[in-house]
């Protein structure tokens, strides 16, 4: 299939949980009701021992053999036991990440008639909605997302990426050029990790697509009957989160039990896909992991997807 006429699914129309939010109800309607919601338990916060592990770009390219090495198999052990890492001294430019983090808030913060604009199409996830609502008795989560196609630059929608506001639009090229970037030295670091030849993941993910997830989670009445993000896992090749605001919400399944992940400052939280999963027959693994809503406070993120370059697979 030509990559430019490619989608990656659709999602029905459905009310958006932003606007719900600012009645400031005081039950949540039972399309968001999850009755499987406590399911598993959760961890307590407390402790280092449910953490997952940090990995430190800097040690990774080490000019001393030793350090490079033992941080070579954190990543390693990280990506085989947790399938999460929080990546730290990662390169990226601080100032672009705060002046990215601000414009998202400006996004979700500009008037319900500008944001629609940018629209879901019939057919299309890209857009803003929410993801992959394919029938009205389905569950729907305590979110609302802009999901758009960011890298390679010709598969951007007309009607979207060039459209956004400027600042946001600026620095959403920079960052998805950044972060295309740091997503290959990652993925041949876990080549070398694994004794591939990097050629192999390059071939794979070099001129694969990239695509961002803004999601804003509103504060919920009932946070404890809805999800923010259902329990899944991503069928991608590698997924780089930046926690926008400090609003925790991420958890993930180790052990039958769901994880807060407590993200640090100036750092990424990174997973493995189900593609990668794939690719290293297993050793490495694409973990479940939700997003939970807050009864008071508002959490924003961004997910960048790497996906492998579809005339390869």
């Amino acid at each position: 299939m030509d990559p430019k006429t490619r989608k990656l699914g659709g999602s029905l129309k459905v009310p958006f949980v932003q606007e719900l939010a600012k009645e400031n109800p005081s039950f949540v309607p039972t399309c968001y009701i999850r009755p499987d919601n406590d399911q598993y338990p959760t961890i307590s916060n407390g402790g280092s021992f449910h953490q997952i592990p940090v990995v430190d770009m800097q040690n990774l390219f080490s000019s001393a053999e030793e350090v490079s090495d033992l941080e070579l198999q954190k990543l390693h052990s990280a990506c085989k036991e947790w399938g999460f890492f929080q990546l730290i001294n990662h390169g990226v430019s601080s100032s672009l990440v705060e002046k990215l983090k601000s414009e998202v808030q400006d996004f979700f913060n500009l008037p319900m008639a500008e944001k629609s604009k940018y629209g879901q199409e019939p057919g299309d996830v890209e857009g803003y909605g929410q993801a992959f609502v394919k029938s009205e008795e389905q569950k729907l989560d305590w979110a609302d997302m802009l999901y758009i196609i960011t890298q390679p630059e010709d598969l951007r929608k007309p009607h979207l990426f060039p459209k956004l506001p400027l600042p946001l639009r600026e620095s959403l090229h920079e960052y998805s050029i950044e972060l295309k970037s740091l997503a290959l030295k990652i993925l041949n670091l876990i080549a070398k990790a694994l004794g591939m030849k990097h050629e192999e993941i390059e071939v794979l993910f070099e001129v694969g697509l990239q695509s961002m997830r803004l999601t804003y989670y509103p504060p919920c009445p009932q946070p404890e009957l809805v999800t923010g993000l259902c329990h899944h896992s991503d069928p991608v090749g590698l997924t780089i989160l930046l926690q926008i605001n400090d609003v925790q919400g991420l958890q993930i399944k180790e052990n039958e039990a769901w994880v807060p992940v407590l993200p640090l400052h100036n750092a990424f939280i990174v997973n493995v896909g189900d593609i990668l999963e794939i690719i290293t027959n297993g050793a490495y693994k694409s973990v479940e992991h939700r997003a939970i809503v807050n009864s008071q406070k508002e959490r924003l993120s961004s997910g960048t997807f790497t996906f492998p370059n579809w005339m390869v697979i």
